[in-house]
């Protein structure tokens, strides 16, 4: 007999419900012991599910206004840069709009400004050809009293100032030819030129000039701080122990040290720049220092005068001239260093002297120490050739060394022929190019001067001093010194130029005259 499946289901469904029965009265009664301790931790459960929700909840809406706050701060920036933006945009174009402003008012003004230059022009052209008709009338009249007054036509009045231009002519050229002959004369002596430039051959030597202040670097500018010290201890110290004046200004990381005594200024740079190496800075250490300088510079210039003397070639010479040689290291003429310019005069010397058959040695020595004084100009009265001569005499020098020495600057004797030639070496190493600096304060006379000759001439608008003097250029006006007048114009300030200025060489003077026609296409 078959069993229906539903009839299962039906079976397997009443045991599961009997099962369920039989584990839910086991597990009632197991669990009936419990039901009072489970009932006050469910209590408790819930109690604290309740207080974490509540935390939860408190928690979550903290964080929601966070985000709203920081959200509204943002939106609030960006409106506040959009504004500022708008606002920059308003100045900017608020300025264009004054600028355009300013610009119409500008153009509205020009055009008026061209408008009254163009009436006032042509007023002025009307004027001018009326004051031309009455000028040409005033020419015409003033013609004939001329003739009446001085008995001569025209023509007559022309030939004259043709033959006065002429003799004129004739004294410039005989002038001219006198020049020549002289040049011919001086490049007769053919011989003599080339010793000289044979000696300046032989003797190149290169040209270092001093300065009249010297300049310390410092590490950083906190260092004049302690250079100066406390209430300036440190820098009246230092000017007391070396005699030279310290110059702290806004000059970035340098001091500036200014004295007339160069030597003092060497041994001042010296120790300031120990100073500053070793950092200990204080009366007691600078005046150590400067001590310890002072002797290490009185060594160098002992060596550097025998430096000299070994590398001109003359020995035999009193210790004391070998100090004064050395002090010269330090001693400058017109920018041009004194040792220096001393052995370049012995080396020509010496140069011309063997050329000539004299004695070579005798020339050194006397071109070496012809400039000797310049070492006690300051401490000594007196022209720098008779100390020099004083010296040389003092320290046991030969009486021709003497006599070359002292009349170097001066006509010498015919006997003394070093003296010639020690004149000529001293002129020949100071007119090197680049040796020696004129003065500014004599250049600039010269310039205002030769600017001042030419203004004073009538018809003269403005004048330029050129080519450092050698030339002057004359701007003319072209209504009052017509083409003829120019060159007469030239003639007389060249003649003024010669008669009341001192200028070596030449300078040539050129008068511009320029004439300008212009008119506007309408």
């Amino acid at each position: 007999m078959t069993i229906s499946p539903w009839i299962f289901a039906l079976l397997e469904v009443a045991g599961a419900a009997l099962a369920f029965l039989v584990g839910w009265v086991a597990h009632r009664k197991i669990g009936e012991g419990k039901v009072f301790n489970s009932e006050q931790l469910a209590a408790k459960i819930v109690r604290e599910a309740e207080r974490e929700a509540e935390n939860l909840k408190k928690s979550a809406v903290l964080e929601a206004k966070d985000e709203w706050f920081r959200e509204k701060t943002k939106l609030d920036k960006e409106v506040q840069s959009q504004k500022q933006e708008v606002q920059r945009n308003e100045r900017k174009l608020q300025e264009l709009e004054m600028n355009l402003n300013r610009r119409a008012e500008v153009n509205e003004k020009k055009e008026r400004d061209q408008k009254r230059l163009e009436r006032e022009l042509e007023v002025k052209s009307e004027s001018l050809a009326e004051r031309d008709v009455e000028l040409q009338r005033v020419l015409i009249e003033q013609n004939s009293r001329l003739q009446r007054i001085s008995g001569m036509t025209a023509d007559e009045a022309r030939q004259q100032l043709i033959a006065n231009m002429e003799h004129e002519a004739k004294v410039e050229a005989a002038k001219r030819l006198q020049e020549i002959r002289e040049d011919l004369h001086r490049n007769a002596d053919k011989e003599a030129r080339e010793i000289i430039t044979l000696a300046i051959q032989r003797t190149a030597a290169d040209h270092s000039a001093e300065s009249t202040v010297a300049v310390v670097h410092l590490p950083s500018d906190e260092m004049k701080g302690r250079i100066i010290g406390r209430e300036g201890r440190n820098i009246r110290a230092f000017e007391t122990a070396t005699g030279i004046d310290v110059i702290i200004d806004d000059t970035p990381e340098a001091v500036i040290l200014s004295g007339f005594d160069p030597i003092r200024r060497e041994v001042a740079k010296r120790s300031l720049t120990r100073l500053v190496t070793d950092g200990r800075i204080h009366p007691a250490r600078i005046e150590e220092i400067v001590a310890k300088v002072q002797k290490e510079v009185e060594t160098q210039i002992v060596e550097l005068g025998e430096a000299a003397i070994l590398e001109v070639g003359v020995h035999g010479m009193h210790p004391e001239i070998v100090k004064l040689l050395g002090r010269l290291q330090y001693r400058t003429s017109y920018g041009q260093n004194i040792l220096q310019h001393s052995k370049e005069v012995a080396w020509i010397c010496g140069v011309m002297a063997g050329q000539l058959g004299f004695d070579t040695q005798l020339a050194k020595r006397c071109g070496l120490l012809h400039d000797l004084g310049k070492a006690l100009t300051h401490e000594v009265e007196g022209a720098h050739a008779q100390i020099s001569m004083e010296m040389a005499l003092k320290y046991g020098e030969p009486d021709i060394v003497v006599k070359a020495v002292g009349y170097h600057h001066h006509d010498p004797t015919a006997e003394n022929l070093y003296a010639v030639l020690v004149m000529a070496a001293d002129a020949i190493s100071g007119a090197r190019p680049g040796a020696r600096r004129e003065s500014i304060e004599n250049y600039v006379k010269r310039l205002e001067a030769l600017e001042k000759i030419a203004n004073s001439f009538p018809g003269v608008e403005r004048s330029f001093a050129i080519q450092a003097g050698r030339e002057v250029r004359i701007m003319v006006e072209p209504k009052v010194v017509d083409d003829a007048r120019a060159y007469q114009l030239a003639n007389d300030v060249a003649r003024r130029v010669e008669r009341e200025l001192q200028y070596p060489g030449q300078i040539k003077v050129v008068v511009i005259r320029e004439t300008r026609a212009m008119e506007y296409a309408k």
